[in-house]
């Protein structure tokens, strides 16, 4: 199994969309057994879904996330746990042990408005999204 966390300096990063690398962990019986950071390579939400695809990738773990990237990585089989913050390898450790606290609602859309729970703020080019659960 291989699972891909967005990643920012140990940290699950808060936009798929907009992640500069994954945190890619190989887990074998259970146990993660190698781990290594990959580059997004600057590419944009369509463009990721092919990457992680062709990585591998059984599961992602991120912060906010468009339906429309859901869409693209649940087309190539990858089951996506979206809401989550915090250290990345601490996020793994519980998605494995069955205690991963996330929300399948966790999306990124900038063409509704959001609840008091979740803030997306869209700034043109410094496009930031603060998901807060």
């Amino acid at each position: 199994m291989r699972i891909a966390v967005t990643y920012d300096d140990g940290s699950v990063f808060q936009h798929f969309g907009h992640t500069q690398a994954f945190k890619v962990y190989t887990v074998e019986n259970g146990e993660i057994v190698d781990s290594q950071v990959v580059s997004s390579n600057g590419q944009g939400h369509g463009a990721l879904a092919t990457l992680l695809a062709d990585k591998a990738i059984d599961a992602l773990v991120c912060g906010g996330i468009g339906m429309g990237a859901v869409n693209a990585l649940s087309g190539y089989g990858i089951r996506v746990y979206a809401g989550v913050s915090g250290d990345a390898d601490e996020a793994v450790s519980a998605l494995l042990a069955g205690t991963l606290e996330y929300s399948e609602s966790a999306n990124c859309d900038h063409h509704h408005e959001h609840g008091e729970e979740h803030e997306c703020h869209h700034h043109g080019d410094g496009h930031s999204c603060s998901c807060h659960h």
